[in-house]
């Protein structure tokens, strides 16, 4: 409904008196304008007072003016229910306001039109205040249209991501490593608070090139920086320890998990310093379970760490190496390692970023492994007592070499694989409920074992399969 007119004083009638209805009353134009008339010489009539008409109710049914002598006649319905039209007004007196929207305000309305949509679109607030101010222009009326009141508070479900990170970022480290006597050599890796006394749990290849006359320091989210020092490191298992020197009160270990519960789809969350970006949160899930992975450090000594890993597709990229990967709970049950790049095909961490393919070492070997370094310094690893080919896209399964490192024997002499009744050219293909299928396999899934464990295994000799029982020996320290 248009309201543009009301509230208007109407304007008083020329002193010429309106022409009685008559048959011949001239005709109107297409658009509903009388024809005009010669004008005649009435006697004089009063003026026409509006104050006898009464009020109108819609625009339309505004009375012709000087009609206030003559009580208007009630509207008769038509068949649609739509009141007689008005008497055709006098020459000279002004037009009754059409029901009709004139056509010169067609354009403007289009505009209007266009306008309040794309105010709608930019924002319904503003497309909304703009239809009331439009509807009400004229009008002694005001409308105000308010935003809605904010929430006082955003309150996040205890597990949320953002519950389960801003509780666990308190605990999670930045590690700086220094090549002692050259300040260019180093790089930058993360950690996490192990237990109360100070130890900080991380990657070996994280901490390698400090451990030997560096220098390491950690840094919390708070942006306090402590210095820290080696406990122990196993090349092998890709762990270190370290300790921070002057430890602060109140450190909040963060909880382990299980992660032979882990379950593939079970979401995950990392946190760590991938390209320096301390405090770096991503989310992603389990790709895959026990995804042998073999990974070099970047030095280029062609020592590699074998691990039965986690597979994730959190965004995880260099830096990231040594930090927690959490379940949704906040526990942590993987140390990120390693990521496949595109660039080269291989696994380690000097590579390019991530596409999806991350591996953790599972945080029940790297707790057993930590638990092995603060107690003795050095790592203990579980053997069969024999070589075997290490190279990629051989025969299935894992075969024995034909001879040691330095001519050697393959098979050790009293260990486990001579006392379980294994010789060179056999080709293990199951070790207790795992299928091998190369070296790295196996070695990997031996090392989530502990020496002294009894397992069954499978070994295919001259076309024939058999199987045997072996007793894991051990081996201390990385120089083996």
């Amino acid at each position: 409904m248009s309201t543009e007119n009301e509230g208007n004083a109407v304007p008083a009638a020329p002193s010429v008196p309106p022409v009685p209805p008559s048959s011949s009353a001239p005709a109107e134009d297409a658009h509903g304008t009388a024809a005009p008339e010669p004008p005649r010489t009435p006697p004089h009539t009063p003026p026409y007072d509006p104050a006898g008409a009464g009020a109108p109710t819609r625009a339309h049914d505004v009375p012709p003016p000087h009609a206030s002598h003559t009580p208007p006649a009630p509207p008769t319905s038509t068949g649609a229910g739509w009141p007689a039209p008005p008497p055709p007004p006098a020459w000279g007196a002004p037009l009754p306001p059409s029901s009709e929207p004139p056509r010169k305000r067609s354009g403007g309305g289009l505009v209007a039109a266009l306008l309040v949509a794309a105010l709608v679109a930019g924002g319904i607030g503003g497309g909304v205040g703009y239809w009331a101010a439009e509807q009400n222009d004229g009008s002694s009326s005001s409308t105000t249209v308010a935003a809605g009141e904010a929430p006082a508070d955003f309150a996040r479900e205890p597990g949320s991501i953002a519950a389960v990170a801003g509780k666990a970022l308190p605990s999670v480290v930045t590690i700086e490593a220094k090549a002692g006597g050259s300040e260019a050599e180093g790089g930058t890796g993360t950690g996490f608070v192990y237990d109360k006394e100070g130890h900080i749990l991380t990657n070996n290849h994280v901490v390698a090139s400090a451990a030997e006359g560096g220098t390491l320091s950690a840094t919390f989210s708070d942006g306090k920086t402590y210095d820290a020092e080696v406990v122990g490191r196993a090349q092998g298992y890709d762990v270190a320890v370290l300790k921070l020197k002057k430890a602060p009160s109140g450190l909040a270990p963060l909880p382990l998990g299980n992660s032979e519960r882990v379950a593939v789809g079970d979401s995950t969350i990392a946190i760590g310093a991938p390209f320096g970006l301390s405090n770096t949160v991503t989310t992603g899930i389990i790709s895959a379970k026990n995804r042998p992975v073999a990974s070099g450090d970047g030095s280029g000594a062609g020592r590699n760490s074998y691990m039965s890993a986690l597979q994730t597709d959190a965004s995880i990229n260099p830096g990231n190496s040594g930090g927690p990967l959490l379940d949704a709970r906040g526990a942590v049950i993987g140390i990120n390692s390693a990521i496949q790049s595109a660039g080269s095909g291989g696994l380690g961490q000097s590579q390019a970023g991530s596409i999806g393919l991350g591996f953790a070492i599972p945080i029940n070997q790297a707790k057993g492994v930590a638990d092995q370094l603060i107690r003795t310094g050095e790592p203990v690893y579980p053997v069969i007592g024999a070589t075997v080919n290490m190279a990629e896209g051989g025969t299935e399964g894992a075969r024995i070499a034909p001879e040691g490192e330095g001519g050697t024997p393959a098979v050790v002499p009293g260990g486990p694989a001579a006392k379980a009744g294994l010789k060179p050219g056999d080709v293990i293909v199951k070790f207790g409920d795992r299928t091998i299928d190369s070296g790295p396999t196996l070695i990997s899934e031996i090392w989530t074992h502990k020496p002294g464990d009894r397992v069954t295994l499978t070994y295919e000799r001259g076309g024939k399969s058999a199987t045997a029982e072996v007793t894991l020996g051990e081996r201390k320290g990385d120089s083996g």
